[in-house]
């Protein structure tokens, strides 16, 4: 019988919770300054790549610190928070000061 380290779990997806948010928080921040601009490609490239080192760095972190189920926690919190963020996306939800 597999034994489920809880409290690791939970750590995880809390961490994996903030995580996610900051990294669709920047993903939208970043998509509205490249949309501004008339080259947008290098801005959105260093905006990946932050957002991208930042999350597999801090599953990195969680991955050392909490083990297995702590990482298993952080991935399912990524994968949940990014379904909520598409879900929103998709039904058109008015962006703060848009027209």
């Amino acid at each position: 019988m597999i034994v489920i380290d809880w409290t690791a779990l939970l750590m995880g997806a809390a961490a994996g919770f903030v995580l996610s948010a900051l990294f669709f928080v920047g993903l939208a921040f970043g998509m509205r300054q490249a949309l501004r601009r008339e080259s947008p490609v290098v801005l959105l490239t260093v905006s990946a790549v932050i957002r991208i080192a930042a999350l597999l760095g801090v599953g990195w972190v969680v991955l050392g610190q909490g083990g297995t189920w702590a990482f298993l926690g952080y991935a399912l919190a990524f994968l949940l928070t990014r379904i909520i963020a598409t879900t929103f996306a998709r039904i058109g939800l008015p962006a703060r000061g848009a027209s």
